[in-house]
């Protein structure tokens, strides 16, 4: 059935339950971050396998400082580590890694990380993986108009030449083609801030399963629902 199927090119997922999911384990928190971390590895390499030209994860958002300082500190330290794990899978898979969000209130070392990760990887062929850290949909906007506006200041860009594709160019994501297709797991149905103004013509598909549990099976279900959609841009239907 697989072989049918009409991939997405870009999908995004917003990893949820990974707590949830330790805790229904009778496990701390952490453990359940751990294991997330080891899903999407798997996932990067089915997704690619699949056809998938771009994955992009929601793994830290600008809002999730509010959680208890050990979480986040647990969190970060998980980051860092992740970064290695990641410059060895893209080293091996060609992935080409970028980070989206805002790097400045990261710890230096964890900066220094992001910045060799992209410089090493960002020629390779495979699949290009966005990771999303320190993201909020809305700080992202904010972020682009600020930029935006100092070329208009500085007389580079003309105010009234402005379009969509020119704000575009300021996003995290120049240059990176919207997702088609986003899955939320563990049941929750919002967007919660993420990728706010990509998402605009995305098929959202929503799962109970928690992402530590997430495998290529729940993937290809999502990619099986993606296919019944009617993908419409508000015109009409694509033959």
């Amino acid at each position: 059935m697989e072989e049918n199927l009409k991939i997405p090119n870009h999908v995004a997922i917003i990893l949820d339950g990974n707590g949830r999911w330790a805790k229904a384990k009778g496990m701390p928190r952490n453990y359940g971050h751990m294991q997330g971390a080891k899903t999407v590895e798997v996932i990067c390499e089915e997704a690619y396998r699949m056809g998938i030209q771009y994955l992009t994860v929601y793994a830290f958002s600008t809002e999730n400082w509010n959680r208890p300082q050990d979480e986040v500190d647990a969190l970060m330290k998980l980051l860092r580590n992740y970064m290695k794990t990641c410059l060895k899978t893209a080293e091996k898979n060609r992935m080409c890694v970028r980070v989206l969000g805002d790097k400045t209130r990261l710890d230096e070392d964890i900066r220094t990380r992001i910045a060799e990760l992209e410089e090493a990887t960002k020629n390779n062929d495979g699949l290009h993986f966005q990771i999303a850290i320190n993201y909020g949909g809305r700080d992202e906007i904010v972020r682009a108009v600020k930029k935006l506006s100092a070329k208009v200041q500085s007389g580079e860009v003309d105010p009234a030449g402005i379009t969509a594709d020119t704000l575009e160019g300021y996003l995290d994501t120049a240059g990176i083609p919207d997702p088609d297709l986003l899955i939320r797991t563990c049941n929750e149905q919002r967007i919660s801030n993420f990728l706010l103004w990509q998402l605009a013509y995305t098929e959202f598909y929503f799962t109970p399963v928690p992402w530590p549990d997430f495998t290529k099976e729940e993937l290809i279900k999502a990619v099986e629902a993606y296919n019944h959609r009617d993908r419409r841009y508000g015109g009409l239907k694509e033959e």
